[in-house]
């Protein structure tokens, strides 16, 4: 056994055995705050016990105490994912200098011993500074893969052109985006293999694929055609290209050439409809896609036309005879309305006037260049816009905006949001359950396969509803936030006899005056 004596003077010993340095105190005196001077001229000695030490210096110790480390010259020390390796060389600057040939070699033994034997880097020792981490050897790291990409046809914005003149041209609007068979919907480029990389132990690092987007589309109107490094998503029929609620979808189309009238009796479709002729005198038409009405003189007494999931067009204008209803879940466009009952869950887009009738959508526009609403009810939740309100008959208007409750709207969000949390549980469950089926697939009997494909269907159906609960919560809080936010605009003339109402604020005209209406300071700012 080596015993080293690393310092002596009259007052102490400080020895090194067994790399353990150890304190024998001849007499006291020694001050506490030298030692730091022996440590500094002597860098492999590390004190692991500073109380110990103090507690030796204030008595004689006829016997050795341990107080620290004795530390090798070089240390290595790898990262935990061993992508990385440090050296620390615990000699005086002094010696790193004089020593240099020495100490390269002793760092390429030491990486050898460690079996360190990529990404090693070469070392200027001449910038090493003593017992600091220097950066010896790095590995190469994986490169992930690519996301997949994807994309869809687009659909044609629906908005109506302003013209010169201000009226708006629903003429030109490209309503029903009508597609073919076998017509390419969108693609996914898949996902790409990502590079591996290597640890300095030259063993390979898988690299991360890339993350994979799922097309999201109706099953049932299109499906997915796999060529290659990419998916192709076709058309399964014709019909009216949609997007409903981030969901590709392809509408079957009915186009009636004429009338819906005695012929055709009471129409009810699943899709879209299109009529090249009107919609006569207490007859319906009721569809779950886009309605669209192309005869230039609109409807006359047309007892109900519905949209359940889509948007209604009527070219001309509507004649409601104080008995037509006219709804869509999204947005309803019409040239003007007279007697007529109009329902959106969106807007309402009327180009010229509306006359007695009751509107009631998210957002109400009567063009706001030349747009008149004369007479009824007009309730939105969001914004009602006009170029005129009233006539100078002072005719009852009566233009409403109806507060939703935040505290409702918060609560229907909170309940939303609790059961798409279920959702997501019952996915993980379920895909839990399926890749263990998957691992056991080559053994699997009749049976078993089918119970395979019916979980991953399901898992695919709870996959579908997550997503169409989670773009109904992104609806309400858009909503949410928009809320305090209502006005009713007037542009030119709002005439006594209006009401302008906003929650439970209202004002009954009794002079004319335009602009914007809302809630200031608690008060409607009329």
């Amino acid at each position: 056994m080596i015993i080293l004596l690393i310092f002596s003077n009259e007052f102490l010993e400080v020895i090194e055995e067994n790399n353990k340095v150890f304190v024998r105190n001849i007499k006291i005196g020694f001050p506490l705050k030298e030692f730091s001077t022996i440590i500094s001229n002597y860098p492999r000695l590390k004190l692991t016990n500073f109380a110990l030490l103090k507690s030796i210096l204030s008595k004689v110790t006829p016997n050795p105490v341990e107080i620290g480390k004795w530390l090798p010259p070089i240390e290595v020390e790898v990262t935990k994912d061993k992508m990385s390796a440090f050296i620390y060389i615990n000699e005086s600057k002094e010696i790193i200098h004089n020593k240099k040939n020495e100490i390269e070699q002793q760092i390429n033994n030491l990486l050898t011993e460690q079996k360190i034997i990529h990404g090693v880097l070469s070392i200027d020792l001449s910038k090493v500074e003593t017992g600091k981490a220097v950066l010896v050897a790095e590995g190469t790291k994986p490169i992930k893969g690519e996301d997949a990409k994807v994309s869809y046809l687009e659909v044609p914005e629906r908005k109506p052109v302003i013209l010169e003149d201000g009226r708006a041209d629903f003429y030109n609007l490209n309503f029903l985006f009508e597609i073919k068979e076998g017509s390419w919907l969108g693609e996914k480029i898949k996902a790409k293999h990502g590079i591996p990389g290597k640890n300095i132990y030259g063993d390979l690092v898988e690299a991360a694929p890339g993350k994979d987007i799922p097309l999201k589309y109706d099953r049932k109107t299109a499906i997915e055609v796999d060529e290659g490094d990419k998916i192709i998503l076709k058309a399964k029929h014709s019909g009216v290209l949609e997007h409903r609620q981030g969901v590709v979808t392809v509408n079957r189309h009915l186009v009636i050439d004429g009338d819906v009238g005695v012929e055709t009796g009471n129409i009810d479709f699943d899709g879209s409809v299109s009529i090249r002729g009107t919609v006569q005198n207490g007859y319906s038409v009721v569809a779950t896609g886009d309605v669209l009405i192309e005869h230039p003189d609109g409807v006359s007494g047309a007892k109900l036309i519905q949209s359940t999931e889509g948007e209604i067009l009527i070219r001309g204008g509507i004649f409601g005879l104080g008995k037509s209803i006219v709804q869509a879940k999204k947005s309803i466009m019409v040239k003007h309305v007279n007697e007529a009952n109009l329902i959106a869950g969106e807007e309402i887009m009327i180009a010229s006037y509306t006359l007695g009738s009751n509107l009631s959508a998210n957002k109400i526009t009567v063009d706001e260049r030349i747009g008149k609403i004369i007479g009824g009810k007009a309730v939105a939740q969001d914004t009602i816009i006009t170029a005129y309100s009233g006539n100078h008959l002072e005719r009852r208007t009566e233009l409403i905006i109806e507060n939703v409750s935040k505290q409702e709207t918060q609560v229907t969000i909170q309940e939303k949001a609790k059961l798409l949390k279920q959702l997501h549980d019952e996915i993980v469950h379920i895909s839990s359950r399926l890749n263990n089926m998957i691992l056991n697939k080559v053994q699997m009997k009749d049976n078993q396969l089918l119970a395979l494909e019916q979980a991953g269907k399901l898992v695919e159906q709870k996959k579908q509803e997550a997503e169409q609960m989670d773009m109904e919560i992104k609806t309400l809080m858009n909503q949410f936030h928009k809320q305090a936010k209502e006005q009713i605009v007037v542009r030119k003339e709002a005439y006594p006899g209006t009401l302008i109402q906003i929650g439970r604020k209202s004002t009954l005209l009794s002079k004319q005056t335009n602009g914007v209406f809302r809630i200031e300071n608690g008060e409607l700012n009329v």
